[in-house]
């Protein structure tokens, strides 16, 4: 079973990160319907290889060659500090437009560090700047919340959740009851056995969920 269901808003400004290019559908549909697109650095000459035309491409410049640059001037935007990560000047460029709601494609693959820094920063972007953060990749998504809420789902979907500090921590809907995890591994590798879920935390958790069944 696949769930060909929406879960990323209409039209939706997209981040293209400089990861692995999307080869799923599901991503490869959510790039190409895109309402406004914006590129981190050498994600930009990737879209356009692509066929895509970015909106903006965001970055330090340092993966971005001068020519590039140069050619696509009227979209590219550099930011040289480096506090921050191309992903995050992408966000803080397309959150100055009053863009929340964003869908990052392209942040995993390549380098694990990176994959693991991209995700956690879907945590970050939710408590923090007050996005509304989905990362999509070729098997799955992971969207990051607060509180409690209520999860689209079917039945043999796999799920894992992903504290950041919850003290309270309980699930309806899935196979294994959650409970207020000690590391990031324990809610990993469970699943969902009804058409939805639901969780219920007084604090900052990721859900990642499969696009295909077990």
């Amino acid at each position: 079973m696949i769930n060909h269901e929406p879960f990323w808003p209409d039209h939706p400004t997209v981040i293209l990160a400089n990861g692995s290019y999307p080869t799923n559908d599901i991503p490869l549909e959510i790039l190409n319907g895109h309402g406004y697109l914006c590129c981190c650095d050498r994600a930009g000459l990737t879209a356009i290889e692509h066929g895509l035309k970015p909106d903006a491409i965001v970055g330090d410049g340092d993966s971005m060659p001068l020519s590039g640059q140069q050619a696509f001037s009227g979209i590219f935007h550099r930011v040289d500090e480096q506090e921050y990560n191309d992903l995050t000047k992408a966000t803080r460029f397309v959150l100055a437009q009053g863009r929340k709601q964003i869908v990052y494609l392209g942040a995993t693959g390549l380098r694990e560090d990176h994959t693991i820094a991209n995700i956690a920063l879907m945590a970050t972007y939710r408590s923090k700047l007050g996005v509304e953060p989905i990362m999509a990749t070729d098997y799955g998504w992971f969207s990051a919340h607060e509180g409690n809420h209520v999860f689209k789902a079917f039945p043999g979907q796999q799920v894992s959740i992903f504290s950041f500090g919850c003290h309270k921590l309980s699930s309806k809907g899935l196979k294994w009851d959650a409970y207020p995890y000690d590391t990031l591994w324990q809610g990993a590798l469970n699943e969902a056995v009804a058409p939805t879920f639901e969780i219920d935390a007084d604090g900052l958790y990721i859900i990642y969920q499969t696009y295909e069944a077990k």
